[in-house]
Formats: structure tokens, C-alpha cells, sequence
């Protein structure tokens, strides 16, 4: 496969971040190969099924089906325009000189907004051809308008607002779905806490690599815009990926790992990945808003309904759900695993 090990890969994996460039670094110095710590498993890059029916469209000014809530949304109440500019906003600060971005590139925890590419960089077993400029919203009021980068500051306060308004009315559905009160979930601290605004450059080896991983969210729920081609959703049923064309003015919502949890698996947090953008292509952008806890938030979660059957994981914090997330990186394998409780043991005949 061509990839670094040892003392080597970290090395590159170092010299990589140092030069606080992102991937579009890359792309600007004229690579016509991708570096190593770019090479993924050959058996994480197989292709979708060609199936444009699967991902459902919902009206949500329609009848809504409250069990049915995953997929593109359509008539969400946030104007195009307002989508249009957030894009344009991202796509205006990915694309200014490296010298402008310097500035917000960290790894720094602490920082609010921050700038990089590969939040797991050092964890993964593989990079991802992909840059994240990356706002913590919580605790409110949230970043300072001189924390976020000139190219964004116009039109991030708007978007939050419009996306937190979206995402507690479907939340209300969902808490509605599991038979509980409409604010239910929201009440679980499941308010807009992370959006994270992605740009994955043309790549000259797409075949090679991934713009992101197979995972799946530590969230409640995820409210992802994209503008173009490249997202892949796992079907449970068949094991195979199938492409989520973009489709304009929709946002695409998926059910998060924490959903999944409290819900005790009534709700399956959606597994998916991005595609590397080939060469001869744009650049792919999308926005996405995670609604979750705060990470400093000491709720205890279990799962709030044990029907049919009996409780399928075990309880967990916020600080150490997203402890384990991130120390594995998006390595392809859910974090819900290290929380489910084993099925008894059969006794013995």
C-alpha cells in the first residue's frame, strides 16, 4: 500500500502539520502523488451502488413521518441565499493566501475557532485529503466576533441561528418519535455545540485516499449542507455505500451516536464517508452543525426506553464519550462499541 510506519510515518505526519498549510498546501505546491499518510486500506475504498432512490427527500412542510427524519430536508424555513454565503464564506477563507490562515491553524483544545486538517491526525491509521475550520459554540453565547476568521464573520452568527432553530424543531420531532415530550432530547443539552465547515481539495490519487473516513457522529443529531458530490451513506441491510447526490436548498440530517444510544438503538446513528474529489473537479465544500452537549456537560446518558429490549449500553458522560471518540480517531469503527453491555452468556446445557 506505500505507507510510512514507525518513526517514519510520524515524521511526515509532523513535517505535514508544521507546515499549518492544510491539504490545500498540497495542492498549491503542484503534488502529483499524494504523500503516504494520505494511503488508505485498499478494502475502506470500495465503490457505491448506483441507487438515486434510497436517500428520501422530506417536505418539511409537509406531513412529516416523526420515525422517518434522516435524509435531505427540503422547505426548512433558512433561506438559499443564507446557504449560498455560508459556502462562499468557507470557500473565501479556504482560498486565500496560506499566510491568512496561519493565524487560525491549532491543535490547541482550548481555542474556540480553530484551523487544521485531520482532527485525529495523529491517532488515524490514515489521513484524509481534507481541511476543517472548526467553531465551538458552546457555552453561549459562543466565539467573539474577533475569534473568527474576517472571511467567515459576516454570515457564522446568522447561520447558527437559523441551523439551531431547525435543529430544535426536529429534535422535538424525534423526541415525540420515542413517545416523549417534544423537549425531551433538546433538554438533554442537545443544542447546537460544533460546526465544523469542511473543504477537500481536488486530489491528484482520489483512488488512493478518502476526503473522511467511514464513521458516524457524536451527536444527537448532525445538520450537514454540501455543495457538491462526494457524500456516501452506509446501508445496514446490504453493507454497501450508496452516494448522496446534493440536492439544492436541502440540508441533509443524520441521526447521531448519542441518539442512538438514549434511544436504545430505535434510532441507528447513520454511517458515512466522503469520496477524494478528483483532480479535474471543484473543490467540495459542506458545513456541517453537530447538536450535542457541551463538552464540559456531567449529565449522565443511559437509554430513556428500554422497549423491547433491555438496556443495550451503559451509561456514559459527555466528557467521556468524546474522550474515547477522539483518541481513536475515525478509524472506521464506531464508538458505540466500547459502550454496549454484552448479551449474557448462555448457561450451559
Amino acid at each position: 500500500m506505500g505507507s510510512s510506519s514507525g518513526s517514519d510515518r510520524l515524521r511526515d505526519l509532523q513535517a505535514f502539520d508544521d507546515t499549518k498549510a492544510g491539504v490545500k498546501g498540497l495542492v498549491d505546491a503542484g503534488v502529483t502523488t499524494i504523500p503516504a499518510i494520505f494511503h488508505h486500506h485498499p478494502l475502506l475504498l470500495d465503490d457505491a451502488e448506483e441507487d438515486a432512490d434510497v436517500i428520501p427527500v422530506i417536505d418539511l412542510q409537509a406531513d412529516v413521518d416523526r420515525g422517518h427524519l434522516v435524509g435531505q430536508v427540503v422547505n426548512h424555513g433558512i433561506p438559499g441565499e443564507l446557504l449560498e454565503e455560508m459556502l462562499a464564506a468557507v470557500r473565501r477563507f479556504n482560498e486565500q493566501p496560506a499566510e491568512g490562515k496561519k493565524a487560525w491553524y491549532s491543535r490547541d483544545s482550548g481555542r474556540r475557532v480553530k484551523f487544521n486538517s485531520n482532527f485525529d491526525l495523529f491517532q488515524s491509521p490514515a489521513a484524509n485529503w481534507r481541511d476543517t475550520l472548526l467553531l465551538e459554540l458552546t457555552p453561549r453565547p459562543g466565539p467573539a466576533a474577533e475569534e473568527i476568521p474576517p472571511a467567515c464573520r459576516g454570515v457564522v452568527g446568522e447561520y447558527v441561528e437559523a441551523v439551531q432553530r431547525l435543529g430544535g424543531a426536529l429534535l422535538e420531532l424525534l423526541s415525540e418519535a420515542l413517545g416523549l415530550p417534544p423537549e425531551y432530547l433538546g433538554g438533554l443539552g442537545g443544542g447546537l455545540a460544533t460546526m465544523a465547515a469542511h473543504y477537500y481539495p481536488p486530489c491528484p490519487e482520489p483512488h488512493l485516499t478518502l476526503g473522511t473516513t467511514r464513521h458516524s457522529d457524536p451527536s444527537f443529531l448532525t445538520v450537514l449542507l454540501q455543495e457538491s458530490k462526494g457524500l456516501q451513506v452506509l446501508m445496514r441491510q446490504r453493507q454497501r455505500w450508496v452516494d448522496v447526490p446534493p440536492v439544492a436548498g436541502a440540508l441533509v440530517v443524520n441521526i447521531g451516536d448519542l441518539l442512538q444510544l438514549v434511544s436504545n438503538d430505535l434510532f441507528r446513528s447513520v454511517e458515512h464517508r466522503v469520496l477524494a474529489t478528483t483532480a479535474a473537479a471543484e473543490p467540495r465544500l459542506s458545513v456541517a452543525c453537530f447538536f450535542r452537549p457541551d463538552y464540559a456537560c456531567t449529565r449522565v446518558y443511559a437509554p430513556v426506553t428500554t422497549t423491547p429490549p433491555p438496556p443495550l449500553y451503559r451509561s456514559t458522560t459527555m466528557p467521556e464519550f468524546l474522550s474515547h471518540y477522539r483518541a481513536k480517531g475515525l478509524d472506521g469503527r464506531s464508538a458505540l462499541h466500547h459502550f454496549r453491555i454484552p448479551p449474557p452468556s448462555s448457561p450451559p446445557h
